[in-house]
């Protein structure tokens, strides 16, 4: 329960930040808090001197008078809630907000590797999911603790000033109340996590397969996946179902508390009217108060839950956030602009994990040079020339570009003066002129042009019936598998880069098309470092 709690404190912590840059919200909401549960609290106050006033002689002008006051208090309360839940849940929402622009963008920034060590579907679970939980937490979940705070404190100083021998007996179950908030809180937050990670296990599990639906449908597939889903989703079932199972006694515990509170205030409270140590209308402020403290406790078991909800989220959030970039920018980095394009691999060897791929790879490929490397599947063509734009990081051996070595160059410095296609096309679901001008800082509609020339798309672009606004569907499916790989290399060439990496980009272009765009490339190559891996 000790490491339980030091990590939900933790988690919380971390969102000290992003609520420090809200404070004026924050406040405000504090003060409307403040003013909503004062015209609350002033409604049993005035309550008892209407009673009292009925047991002498009041006259039917005072008691509209006492009602229009109390609609009044209520009107004026309302108009209070309202501002005080458009600052806090104005607030959490515009937190939640800067966390998502934050998790993506620490995402942009992390290298290759981890992507290989976590499923997509994982990712979008905590980018959606543990983001709302979150909000929850920041939204209802602190204006329900302010709630809680402001209206338990005056209510049970208010109940003192009328008795506070009656305040004593009434606070006697509170100790338990406390005891049972401990022990729920820490299963909370433990069946709550699991529960989240569940719910990404059938994320990545859908996303999965509906991107490998072709294959699914090519194997006859479907009941498999179907029971495989199936599962998942049982398995999810079962771990809400455990967590609603600690979560559910929980309200009506503590409306047993409750209860057990009220028994004791009527009993002794009935006692002290009869004894005329206090008024009937004073029993009945006390009763409007001890009424009140119902839903600050019931909205306290709310928070606990929002509370471990949100902190275990949290803890999963701030495992992608704190993740270190493999590959970065470093004080190593030093002011280049311009990249010729010659290449050098000094004793270069590299290994996934224990596997080595490359063993002592010397290399030179001067400036203007078009060289070709070939050798069979797995032998390490692509690693050598993912080395190249930094997609892998270099751990044993020195590369260099233009005689400086490739850590001193900027990342945005360095891909931006290499076009790189690799072995699997990946095209956005947008329009293929979208997809080829990628990358390209300034739209330049001759560069358009002659980039769809020289990959030999510009006569198939010419028979679409949309032309270059044509939707290629989400990673292309519209196309053939070599309209997707021209419109790679076109989306390569058009940057015009120093550098220009082909991996295998013409495995399913046919031989005569393939035979046209080297033809075309020929001229492109003059000036440029042209690698072709096959």
């Amino acid at each position: 329960r000790l490491l339980t709690a030091m990590r939900i404190n933790n988690n919380l912590a971390r969102l000290k930040t992003y609520l420090l840059r809200h404070k004026r919200d924050l406040i405000w909401g504090v003060i409307f808090s403040i003013g909503t549960n004062l015209c609350a609290l002033l409604i049993p106050y005035v309550l008892r001197y209407t009673i009292d006033g009925l047991q002498t002689v009041i006259s039917k002008e005072t008691l509209l008078l006492y009602a229009l006051l109390i609609v009044s208090i209520s009107i004026m309360g309302g108009f209070f809630r309202y501002l005080m839940t458009r600052r806090i849940v104005g607030l959490a929402f515009q937190i939640e907000y800067e966390l998502r622009n934050d998790l993506f963008s620490h995402l942009q920034k992390l290298s290759l590797s981890y992507f290989h060590k976590i499923q997509t579907g994982d990712i979008m679970a905590r980018a959606t999911n543990d983001l709302k939980a979150v909000r929850m937490l920041l939204g209802p979940g602190i204006r329900n603790l302010l709630n809680t705070i402001i209206m338990g404190t005056a209510a049970v100083a208010l109940m003192f000033v009328i008795n506070s021998e009656l305040t004593l007996y009434s606070l006697i179950p509170l100790p338990i109340l406390t005891i049972a908030v401990a022990i729920f809180s820490s299963r909370i937050f433990r069946r709550f996590k699991k529960v989240q990670e569940q719910f990404s296990s059938i994320s990545a599990g859908v996303q999965e397969n509906l991107s490998g639906i072709r294959v699914v449908k090519a194997h006859a597939q479907e009941e498999n996946e179907k029971r495989k889903f199936k599962q998942l989703n049982q398995d999810y079932m079962n771990k809400n179902m455990s967590l609603a199972r600690i979560w559910g006694p929980f309200f009506p515990f503590i409306m047993l508390i409750f209860g057990i509170g009220m028994i004791i205030v009527l009993w002794l409270g009935g006692r002290l009217v009869i004894t005329e140590r206090i008024s009937l209308g004073q029993l009945v402020q006390f009763n409007g108060y001890l009424m009140m403290l119902t839903f600050p406790m019931m909205a306290l078991g709310f928070v606990i839950n929002l509370v471990q909800r949100g902190s275990a989220s949290m803890g999963r959030l701030m495992e992608i956030l704190e993740q270190v970039p493999e590959i970065q920018d470093g004080d190593w980095t030093q002011d280049i602009n311009i990249i010729e394009g010659e290449i050098e691999f000094r004793n270069v060897s590299f290994a996934y994990d224990e596997k080595v791929i490359l063993k002592n790879i010397n290399l030179k490929i001067p400036t203007g040079i078009t060289i070709g490397i070939t050798g069979p599947i797995g032998s390490g063509k692509s690693t050598l020339v993912n080395l190249i734009p930094r997609l892998l990081e270099l751990r044993q051996g020195s590369l260099t570009i233009d005689g400086r070595e490739i850590k001193t160059i900027p990342l945005k410095v360095l891909r931006k003066n290499i076009g790189y296609v690799p072995q699997e096309t990946f095209l956005f679901s947008e329009s293929l002129k979208e997809n080829i001008i990628y990358g390209l800082e300034r739209f330049d509609e001759a560069k358009l042009r002659r980039a769809v020339s020289i990959s030999a798309l510009n006569d198939e672009i010419g028979r679409f019936s949309q032309g270059y606004e044509t939707p290629v569907g989400e990673r292309g499916v519209t196309l053939s598998g070599g309209q997707k790989q021209r419109t790679a290399l076109s989306r390569a060439i058009i940057r015009e880069p120093k550098i220009l990496i082909l991996d295998d980009a013409f495995s399913s272009v046919d031989v005569h098309t393939e035979e046209k765009i080297l033809k075309q490339l020929r001229k492109f190559r003059k000036g440029r470092t042209c690698i072709l891996v096959a």
